[in-house]
Formats: structure tokens, sequence, C-alpha cells
């Protein structure tokens, strides 16, 4: 019986539970939050599946998975190293048909007008005692755009990774809830119900030389963008010169899904109590909040302008998908505008400067890039 009792505490004394606190406990209540969010309400659960579980793995104490030799230290190399975003990168360039884009090249200021909110939460940031390369990496949450804030941030802030990264994928999974009371505030109901006409179609020739021309144009006037432009870009390319079809279907399926789920777990990974339970993150996520409200209200603003100056035939309801969630943001455009009009389709005109979004963001990164770094 003694040799039973023994060898008992020795086993409860080499388990997790003797390793448990308060911070730990918070954090893994953290990750099965996040599981919930994305198992029972669907929110963007590709991505924060693989986030919370990461969470839940570094969480569990005395495993050494995130030690030296472990598992998550390997996998966290991809984010370290800025591997994973420029990946998936490449497989959205994939994935997306700019062809909205090049057929109403207008659509491309909308794009950058919704990336206004990424420097008022620079500016905030700054306020509230966060160094400039930190409140860049957090103004970058207004794009909706993780992989590019999870580059930005492990290029110049490596130290607010998690809470920027949990920040920006949990804005981009809320586009649905966040977006239309903004643009029902800023918008009539006449604006809404505005019928767009049809895009005219686009030339394989264009399609083929714009991903060619803009690596090229982004590449000399902002090199710092190249990682992020050149990948998106080299992606579409493998999409519309139609040489490349298994190469296109790579990146966008087994490339890209196998990247998401290591970069998933990977920022998960980073997320363990004592980097973030802090007063900081609680400040990154309400400024990402304030970033990514602003930049729908920038597009949404911009778009009015555009209506006035168009004499009414851009529905400033798409401005709103000049934020970079490709292609929810679209989507939820044209949900707004069916509740109001149920016989106008703008889903490929939000399209635009949701593609622009993308593209703007990516080109931001790259300016924060620029100017911060020697």
């Amino acid at each position: 019986m003694e040799l039973y009792l023994i060898t008992l505490k020795g086993v409860i004394d080499q388990s997790g539970f003797v390793a448990l606190n308060v911070p730990t406990l918070v954090m893994l209540l953290v990750s099965l939050l996040l599981l919930y969010l994305a198992i029972v309400k669907e929110f963007e659960p590709l991505l924060l599946v693989p986030i919370a579980f990461g969470c839940l793995l570094v969480n569990l104490p005395l495993s050494g998975i995130v030690d030296p030799g472990g598992f998550l230290y390997f996998v966290k190399f991809g984010i370290d190293h800025e591997l994973y975003p420029i990946i998936i990168f490449m497989g959205i360039g994939a994935l997306t048909d700019f062809g909205p884009l090049l057929a109403n090249p207008i659509t491309f200021l909308l794009g950058a007008a919704a990336q206004i909110g990424v420097f008022f939460a620079v500016i905030g940031a700054m306020f509230m005692g966060f160094t400039m390369p930190q409140a860049a990496g957090i103004g970058i949450i207004g794009g909706a755009d993780g992989p590019t804030a999870i580059y930005l941030c492990s290029k110049l802030a490596k130290e607010i990774l998690p809470a920027v990264a949990v920040a920006a994928y949990s804005y981009m999974s809320l586009v649905p809830l966040i977006q239309p009371p903004i643009i029902k505030l800023l918008t009539t109901k006449k604006d809404r119900a505005i019928k767009m006409e049809q895009l005219r179609p686009v030339t394989r020739t264009e399609r083929v030389l714009f991903p060619i021309i803009s690596t090229i144009a982004c590449g000399l006037v902002l090199p710092a963008s190249v990682p992020l432009i050149g990948m998106l870009m080299f992606g579409n390319l493998l999409r519309e010169c139609g040489q490349t079809e298994r190469l296109s279907q790579a990146a966008q399926n087994e490339v890209l899904n196998a990247t998401t789920i290591f970069l998933g777990i990977a920022v998960g990974g980073t997320m363990n109590a004592d980097s973030f339970l802090t007063i900081a993150t609680i400040k990154i996520i309400c400024l990402g909040l304030i970033a990514f409200i602003f930049s729908t209200a920038g597009g949404v603003i911009f778009g009015q302008i555009m209506k006035v100056a168009t004499g009414g035939k851009i529905n400033p309801v798409i401005g709103a998908a000049g934020v970079s969630a490709v292609p929810m943001a679209a989507r939820v455009c044209q949900k707004v505008v069916s509740k109001e009009n149920p016989g106008s389709f703008i889903l490929m005109h939000a399209m635009g400067p949701n593609v622009a979004g993308v593209i703007g963001t990516a080109v931001a990164a790259g300016a924060m890039l620029t100017l911060l770094t020697k």
C-alpha cells in the first residue's frame, strides 16, 4: 500500500496539475472560448480552430511542446522568419479573381481609402504609450488582413504578435457583425438601393499583364512590399496564365491549407499566459476594433464621394469592401444591399475594392517597414 501511495504521489508530482495556476487556467478558458466561436458560431473556423488549439497546447503545463526541440518550437520557425504569411499570400493570389478591379479600376481608390483606420490606430497606439514599431503592427489590424499583420509584427514587434494576430483574425471573422451597422449609419436606404451597371469583360492579356506590371511597379517604388505583393501576384499569375493549372490548384488547396494549419497553430503557440495576459493585450484589442471601424467608415465615406462624382452610378456600400477580408466583406456588402433592393447585385463590383484592399494593406505594411527599418 505504501509503495502504491509513493508511486501515485510520483505520478501526481510529474503531472501538469501541480503547475496549474490562475493565468494558465484563464488561457485554457480563452482557448476553449475561441474553439466555441469557431465551431459553434462559425467565426473564421479555418483559422480560429488551429489558433485556439495552438493556444490550448502551449498552456498545458510541463508538456515541453514549446521548449527548444519541441514541436511548437520548430513550427514557430515559419512565423519567426515570415514564411507562413508570404506563402498564404501566394495562395490568396491564386484564389482571387482580379477581374472586377481591372474592369473598374476607379474602385482601387476605395481600397486605398479603407486604409485610413490603419493610420488612426497607429496614432492612437502612440498616444497609449506603444513604440512606433509596435504602433505600426497594431495599426495594420485595421486592414483586416491577418497574414499581413503577422508579417509586419514579426518584422517590427514580435513581443505583441500574439495579441495582434488574435485581434486581426477575430475582427476578420466578425466582419458580418461589425460592418452592417457602420454601413447603415453612413448611407441612406436610397444609397443602398442603387443599382450598378454590369462590369465589362476583362481580356486574358489584361489578366496576365496585371500581376507582372504590379510586381515591377510596387517593387521599384516600395521594395519592402515585394515579399507580400510579389507572392500575391505570383499566385495570381499561376491562376491566369493558362499554363500552370496544376501549380495554381496546389497553391489554392494543398499548399494553402497546410500553411494555414501551421500558421494557426504557431500563432496559438505564442499565446502563453505570460505574454498574452497583459494590459497591453487589452489595449491592442481595443485599438484593433477602432482601426477596423475607421477603415470601414473610410471606405464608405469615400464611396459617397464617388457616388456624387459619378452622378449616382456608384453604390457607396461597396466602399466597405475596401478592407482586406476577401471575399467576406464583399459578401456583407451584397447582403446589406439585397435587403433594400433584392434585384441589385453588387457582389462583383464590391470585389474590386476588396481585392484593392489586399494590395493596399500590403503596400501600407511595406511603407511602414521602409520607414521604420534601416
